[in-house]
């Protein structure tokens, strides 16, 4: 950039400003606007009075002063490496051939943008410990942790850093509500994941859509739990045994959706993480783009953390590693289960695609409720619980809170029905109105197994 300046004046600070918060640039002094070589004189009072502005901005401003043929002083400003700068009379940047200050708002994602506010390290003020602290969630993620229990509650969150000690009380961190809030919600009501299964190749059709806001941890496991239910399994037989192949790379899945977790621009209210299956492929999306100090190139090379403590806190659970690999963990679980690239897209969103295994789908898709295992589901669960006693159709689809009947039928019924794990009271007329649907002696095994009893 270019800055065109007749003569030395006060307001010289509000361009260093501008030029060091933008990509940088030279201001030529003793040039008016229209190009117009006029002068200026040269002196060590005028280059120590520039030195002195750019010294007196915060963080201090680096440049260069050097004077060239037809007494034009050139000043070059370096893009400073501690945005945001500001000088005496407020920040100021560079919008086209213009420098504007900035306002309130301005100011707040100016510091966002480059990464000077971390979202997981602000302090939550509403957060009220312990009345807002979730004992259950804290104790299964210590348990996945390598972390001693037997220590006292308040030095353990002091010590993984989600709270910090104000006199005699604990003020949580924004990273500790997300993970131990019983209701995360309450502070931050964007802070959820959708799941949603779409009938065709885009949304015009949703057969299913949940929203998991149970904490970070909960979420991420939902989610898979959804794509697990709402994917095929194929029963190939090799040497005897039989192997249950999903149709999508699932620990591919599991990195992608923890990352979009991990990576979400939290300062973004107004949107949330997706996670999106059509007929022909999976879609999980997150608000913000790639951090700040990555590149589109760099991308499965570097590791730039957006959000570092929350990054932390899921690495000490093994949900991630910190070496920037999940990229290439992605695609090379994608390679193994012979399913085609993922392909990843960001435009203000970072969307990774995964598309399934094509020999897969061809096995699932002419026999779906021969080739299909049930999974085990907390919905499949509620179902043949429900069934003890028979029940219809409608009574059973209100108990999963499926809206759609005919992949609650598809997905649920027909599956239960060809797997032994449920049965028709009057088998003999199928489309009866006095239809009703119980738990087989084999789906009661399928309850005890899962139970331990």
């Amino acid at each position: 950039m270019l800055e065109y300046k007749e003569s030395f004046s006060p307001s010289f600070a509000r361009d260093l400003a501008a030029f060091a918060n933008s990509s940088g640039g030279k201001i030529l002094l003793g040039v008016r606007d229209d190009g117009t070589v006029v002068g200026v004189r040269d002196s060590n009072q005028l280059r120590a009075q520039i030195q002195d502005i750019a010294r007196n901005c915060d963080p201090p401003i680096k440049i260069l002063v050097e004077a060239v043929v037809g007494k034009v002083m050139v000043i070059t400003v370096r893009e400073s490496e501690g945005k945001p700068v500001q000088c005496r009379e407020g920040f100021f940047w560079r919008q086209g051939a213009s420098t504007q200050k900035l306002s309130r708002d301005e100011i707040r994602d100016f510091f966002r943008s480059e990464g000077a506010i971390r979202f997981d390290l602000a302090v939550c003020p509403k957060f009220r410990y312990p009345e807002d602290f979730d004992q259950e969630k804290f104790d299964a993620w210590v348990s996945q942790s390598r972390i001693t229990p037997r220590r006292k509650i308040d030095d353990i969150l002091v010590n993984i850093e989600v709270a910090e000690r104000a006199g005699k009380r604990l003020v949580f961190r924004n990273a500790g509500v997300l993970f131990f809030a019983k209701d995360v919600r309450h502070f931050f009501p964007h802070a959820y994941i959708t799941c949603l299964l779409a009938k065709g190749t885009n949304k015009v059709d949703i057969l299913d859509r949940k929203d998991f806001a149970g904490g970070l941890v909960n979420d991420i496991e939902e989610s898979l739990r959804f794509i697990e239910r709402n994917t095929r399994t194929a029963y190939l037989i090799e040497k005897l045994r039989r192997e249950d192949v999903p149709e999508y790379p699932m620990r591919a899945l599991r990195e992608a959706v923890t990352n979009a977790v991990m990576h979400r621009d939290y300062f973004e209210v107004g949107a949330n993480v997706f996670v999106e299956i059509y007929a022909d492929r999976i879609e999980i999306s997150n608000p913000g783009g790639l951090p700040k100090g990555l590149s589109r190139e760099e991308l499965g090379t570097r590791s730039v953390r957006r959000n570092p403590l929350i990054a932390d806190l899921l690495h000490r659970i093994a949900l991630i590693e910190k070496a920037g690999t999940g990229i290439r963990r992605i695609l090379e679980d994608a390679r193994q289960h012979k399913c085609p690239e993922p392909k990843f897209k960001v435009n203000g969103f970072f969307t990774a695609t995964f598309w399934p295994n094509a020999e897969i789908a061809r096995k699932v898709t002419p026999q779906v409720t021969q080739q299909v295992t049930p999974q085990v589901t907390q919905q499949v669960i509620a179902v043949l619980e429900s069934a003890r006693t028979a029940r219809t159709r409608e009574a059973l689809q209100k108990v999963v809170g499926i809206k759609d009947r005919e992949h609650f039928r598809k997905t649920y019924i027909e599956q239960l029905l060809v797997a032994g794990w449920l049965e028709m009271t009057i088998p003999e007329k199928p489309r009866s109105s006095k239809q009703r649907y119980r738990t087989t002696d084999l789906g009661r095994k399928v309850l005890a197994q899962k139970s331990g009893g």
